[in-house]
């Protein structure tokens, strides 16, 4: 029943600060990384001590920057994923500092403005492909900066060469220090348990079943899903070394029931009827059973009520027998190939090219040569921290820029004063105490991520302590000004409204979601129907379209979180409502499921006419959101009449046409 708010509760409303004031004050939770702070203390200041030792300091400088870029992207995940996360950054890092040391030695200083505005735009362009990708745009583009404007002798390759050793240094050490809670499974068991939280995160979706936390529930379990689908892909690419048994067909198999009944899951979410506790709680003993590699044991009987019931059970009992078949001790399964949940070409993958390429290039762009044309005016050598920390502030897909801003600014003071004060404290640093600092600094690099803040005042201490190795031991004093003039400099270039138009940013995000949502009904409701009206078994591309869908929308609503968090445009402050088209978009998706798997379990299957009139609506709303509204387009129609899932999916598409047109605007 709706109660209506009440006039302390809608005055109390009006006291909330706005969102872009709030999120700077953020804090990630997360539980303190002890094993990768080991690593992060084990890894640049050694390289840097090993460097002094020997007397070659810009080399251990540039290895042991190496490894403090790749401590940043130790997260937590499988070793695989570690390989991948950290190496390919690492690769990306080498090559931009090959190119930036390159164009150093061969051309004028003034060469580095249009050649970083160049790299900053193949830098913001690619970091819109994911997580992975906008770490290594990053790590090259702040390493061709610091190629051109850290003065340090050796040739281009050597410095190349040395940044990827001290990057792969943290590798070797991510390879060799496990963290405690694996020390008696074997070296590759990460897999296992990224499967395993699937079936946890679904038990945790059908407990909230019905209840005020289904949709976060149902989102955590998406992500569960993704996860463990991404860890066993790397597992397919990199199949070093093999378990015996065939216990990585085995794993591949569970979750293949896994994925079955999350697609159940998901459509009883959109049917929205709790299920008993025990029917709950029945997939924790799934990711028991994944963990141990033994037998699933005793599940509920099935009590189908309804086709999303019908389906759900059927979905547990069909993970049963894959259970009894891929238990540890069993022959081998015959069928290695896992259902991808996504396949590679699938969610929001823009190329260069597209609306959200272009603008994410052109706002990198333009704040990195900006910054570097200022810097290059400022110093003869020694330039690059403008537009180092201009990169750092302005990659769109890493967080609201006042927030950055104003982080990365406190947290410049923060480091430069600490490091003042340890060289007073101490007289003046010595190799040994500077490697002593990188090696306390490189361990709290780990634990930083949990505030950028944080983070920025730690790599300050790591960063003047390496240009301090490097000769240049005035540098804490002039870094406050040039942070505070990048700072200005960003914000007044990020917010142009040509280079920071979130229709472009998100409504690309969403149009994709409807495509993709699109190619998954016409693939499900298209087909034929299967011997005897039942599910479809082995639907490896049904299963990535939907998917593809799900990551797509996941990445639309971490860009709509961001771009709620912005300050509002230079031409008011009244924006598009993207969290309500988020929750609409959503329940989008949620219906394309529920009626694929209705249809999949025997439900008559809805008319050609009745199909195609939902999926052009859905083409024809990505057309409006891909253009940026600037043609005027048709509302979907009605939905069919006797299809309720479909009908869903229409209802739910006039709410995102009707808050994503020029007259439904709503004040931030």
């Amino acid at each position: 029943m709706h109660v209506p708010a009440t006039r302390a509760d809608r005055s109390g409303s009006r006291r909330h600060a706005p969102a872009w004031l709030t999120h700077v004050l953020r804090l990630r939770r997360a539980p303190v990384p002890r094993t990768a702070m080991v690593r992060g203390a084990l890894g640049a200041g050694p390289l840097l001590g090993a460097g002094i030792a020997v007397g070659q300091p810009g080399p251990g400088v540039l290895a042991a920057l190496g490894a403090m870029l790749a401590g940043v992207n130790d997260r937590p995940g499988t070793r695989r994923k570690g390989l991948v996360h950290i190496g390919l950054p690492a690769a990306a890092g080498s090559t931009g500092l090959l190119v930036g040391a390159l164009v150093a030695d061969a051309t004028g200083r003034w060469a580095a403005v249009p050649v970083l505005f160049l790299v900053g735009w193949v830098s913001g362009a690619l970091s819109a492909r994911g997580g992975v990708w906008s770490a290594a745009a990053l790590q090259m583009l702040v390493t061709t900066t610091i190629g051109m404007g850290m003065p340090l002798a050796g040739p281009a390759w050597l410095k190349a060469l040395c940044f990827l050793s001290g990057a792969g240094w943290l590798v070797v050490l991510r390879l060799l220090l496990r963290t405690p809670r694996s020390r008696n499974a074997t070296r590759w068991s990460g897999e296992r348990e990224a499967v395993a939280a699937v079936f946890d995160a679904l038990a945790d979706a059908l407990g909230a079943l019905g209840g005020p936390g289904a949709p976060s529930a149902r989102r955590a379990l998406v992500a569960a899903q993704q996860q463990a689908d991404e860890a066993l892909r790397l597992m397919q690419l990199l199949p070093w070394p093999r378990r015996a048994g065939g216990t990585d067909r085995a794993l591949a198999e569970r979750f293949g029931a896994g994925v079955a009944l999350c697609e159940a899951s998901i459509a009883l979410l959109w049917e929205g009827r709790p299920v008993p506790d025990i029917v709950a709680e029945s997939p924790r003993r799934l990711a028991a059973a994944v963990r141990s590699g033994g037998p699933a044991g005793t599940l509920p009987s099935p009590r189908p009520d309804t086709v999303e019931r019908l389906a759900f059970d059927r979905a547990v009992l069909e993970a049963a027998v894959v259970f009894d078949r891929t238990t540890a001790g069993a022959p081998a399964p015959q069928r290695p190939e896992h259902p991808r949940t996504a396949g590679p070409d699938s969610g929001f993958r823009p190329g260069l090219f597209t609306p959200a390429g272009r603008e994410y290039g052109l706002r990198v762009a333009l704040c990195v040569s900006v910054t570097a044309a200022v810097a290059l005016l400022l110093h003869e050598d020694h330039w690059y921290w403008l537009p180092a920390t201009a990169a750092f502030l302005v990659k769109p897909d890493m967080g609201p820029l006042f927030s950055r801003v104003v982080n990365r600014f406190a947290g410049t003071v923060a480091g430069v004063l600490a490091f003042v004060a340890l060289m007073a404290a101490l007289g003046g640093l010595g190799p040994p105490l500077v490697v002593a600092a990188v090696v306390v600094a490189g361990a709290l690099v780990p634990l930083s991520t949990r505030h950028f803040a944080f983070q920025t005042a730690v790599i300050t201490v790591l960063v003047l302590s390496f240009v301090h190795t490097a000769g240049d031991t005035e540098a804490a004093a002039s870094r406050l000004l040039e942070t505070f003039l990048a700072c200005v400099i960003v914000l007044l270039v990020g917010h142009l409204p040509l280079v920071a138009d979130p229709r472009v940013r998100v409504g690309h995000r969403f149009a994709v979601t409807l495509r993709c949502t699109e190619r998954y009904l016409r693939h499900v409701l298209d087909a034929p129907d299967p011997a005897g009206g039942g599910r479809q078994r082995g639907d490896v591309q049904g299963l990535a379209l939907r998917g593809a869908a799900y990551r797509a929308l996941a990445e639309a609503r971490a860009a709509a979180e961001t771009v709620a968090a912005e300050l509002p445009g230079p031409f008011g402050g009244r924006r598009h409502d993207w969290s309500a088209v988020t929750v609409a978009a959503e329940l989008v998706v949620d219906a394309a499921t529920a009626c694929a798997l209705r249809v999949e379990n025997g439900v008559p299957r809805p008319s050609s006419g009745d199909v195609e009139r939902v999926t052009t609506a859905l083409s024809v709303l990505a057309d409006a959101l891909e253009d940026g509204h600037r043609t005027a387009r048709p509302a979907p129609g009605p939905g069919p009449r006797d299809c309720r899932s479909l009908r869903d999916v229409m209802t739910q598409l006039h709410g995102i046409h009707r808050l994503t047109t020029a007259g439904a605007l709503t004040r931030t």
